[in-house]
This record gives structure tokens, C-alpha cells and sequence, in this order.
């Protein structure tokens, strides 16, 4: 006769892999493995959002998309949301355990809010529960786990055409930089985030966004001297700088240059 450890809640019997100590004194496959920081774009966030498609299972992707994008949660609390811990009207959302098991406040904007509704609404016809909780089986309202979560984003991404590594944390990174591109303060976004030193958020920051390098290299001034004798510039007018002089008059010096 079978122990009730041998088969799952719709009377199957269960996969050796599930059982307890399966798993004890072997190494995750990802041991040691080093993922780099790079936040989608939002191009290719709302390139997944649409993917979803328009019935329940795409509903409930859209809204955890939202809540890890536009408010910035790790995935195991935007998992560990109730249906109480919104507060649209504030625009806020309560982190009950967060890392560390510290309690806090985030907020979210207008649209976030706009698209979470919608599945707010269809949650509401299912047994209580987590905010974002299993749809089918006999487990239907239950928690919706973080290694489900993460691949059905994976697949929606791919399937969307999106050709990076698109993870949870991905999106809470995206959230990361876009505040500091709009110039929120580096201490609310700590707070927002739940970091517990502003040092941590500044090196956070510091290691996902080369965006002000890259401009500032991209935007050089080319070298005035033509890497090709037969070069022949196009007319443009002469850059002038802050004291209004001209700095280069390029095509002078190249038509001397090519004639000589």
C-alpha cells in the first residue's frame, strides 16, 4: 500500500524527484554559474506583455510583469502578495516578507496599475488565496511557484522574439534604472527597492547601467584629419564652441589635404 508521501494532492503517484532528500548531496546545475546584469529594454518587455495574449493565463503574466517592472519586487514577494496587500487608491503595495523578513511599503504608477487591475478583477472569482496563485488542477488558488513563474516568462520571450536572458529579477533591475534615468533620489530607490544600505543600491546601480559611458564616448568629435587620402567630407556647418568660434572648418582643411 502506497504512504501518502508517494502520491500529490490529485492522487497521482509521485515522481521520485519530489521526494525528500532526492536531491540531498547533489550540486544545483547552476552552481557557480554568474548571470550578467542586463534589464530588457522596454521595447522588449512590452514585446512579452503582448505575447501573453488576452485570456487568464495571459492576465496573470502581465500583472506579475507589472509588479516586478513597475514597482520593483523580487519575484518571491510579488509571489507572496495577497489580494489585501494592494492599495490602489494610494498607489502602494505591501511587502509583508521581505528579504530579511522586513516589512515594507512600494509604490506603483498609474499604468502598472492600469494592467494589474484586470487580473485583480478575474481573481476575485477564484478561491482565496495569493494574488498570483495556480489557475488549473486540483491545486487551482494555491501559491504559483517561482520556478513556473520564471519559465513561462522565459517561453513568452522567446516566442516574442526577445533574444537576452529574460528572468524576474531582469525586470526588477529594469525598474532599478529607469528611476535613476528620471532622476529619483538614489535613497527613495534603496527604500523602493528594500536594500538595506544605500551603498548596496549604488553599486546595484553602478554595475547594470552604462548608458552615461557609452554616450559620453559615443558623442566624441572625430578626428579632423581624413583617414583616407581621396576621403572627401561631406558640407556641414562648422561646430562652434561655448565662445561661439568656430572649432574645425573641415571641409577646407580636407579639400587642401586631398589636393595636396
Amino acid at each position: 500500500m502506497s504512504s501518502p508521501l508517494d502520491v500529490n494532492a490529485a492522487g497521482r503517484r509521485r515522481s521520485p524527484a519530489t521526494m525528500p532528500g532526492y536531491h540531498a548531496g547533489r550540486p544545483p546545475r547552476n552552481k557557480g554559474l554568474r548571470y550578467p546584469a542586463d534589464p530588457p529594454r522596454v521595447e522588449e518587455i512590452i514585446a512579452v506583455m503582448r505575447q501573453a495574449g488576452e485570456h487568464v493565463h495571459g492576465d496573470r503574466v502581465r500583472g506579475l510583469v507589472v509588479v516586478l517592472w513597475r514597482a520593483g519586487l523580487r519575484i518571491q514577494e510579488a509571489l507572496a502578495l495577497t489580494e489585501s496587500d494592494l492599495d490602489e487608491r494610494r498607489g502602494a503595495l505591501l511587502v509583508r516578507h521581505g528579504k530579511g523578513d522586513k516589512r515594507r511599503e512600494v509604490g506603483m504608477d498609474d499604468w502598472g496599475w492600469e494592467h494589474l487591475r484586470r487580473w485583480v478583477s478575474r481573481r476575485t472569482l477564484m478561491p482565496v488565496g495569493p494574488l498570483f496563485c495556480v489557475l488549473d488542477g486540483s491545486t487551482r488558488g494555491r501559491t504559483w511557484s517561482a520556478t513556473a513563474a520564471g519559465a513561462q516568462l522565459r517561453r513568452l520571450a522567446a516566442e516574442a522574439g526577445v533574444r537576452r536572458r529574460f528572468a524576474p529579477h531582469q525586470l526588477r533591475h529594469a525598474h532599478a534604472i529607469e528611476m535613476a534615468h528620471e532622476g529619483v533620489a538614489l535613497n527613495i530607490i534603496q527604500r523602493q527597492l528594500g536594500h538595506t544600505d544605500l551603498g548596496v543600491t549604488s553599486i546595484y546601480l553602478q554595475g547594470i547601467d552604462n548608458a552615461e559611458i557609452i554616450n559620453a564616448v559615443h558623442q566624441r568629435r572625430p578626428p579632423v584629419m581624413p583617414a583616407s587620402a581621396g576621403l572627401q567630407l561631406e558640407e556641414r556647418p562648422a561646430r562652434r564652441g561655448a565662445d561661439g568660434a568656430a572649432l574645425v572648418d573641415e571641409q577646407k582643411w580636407a579639400s587642401r589635404s586631398a589636393s595636396r
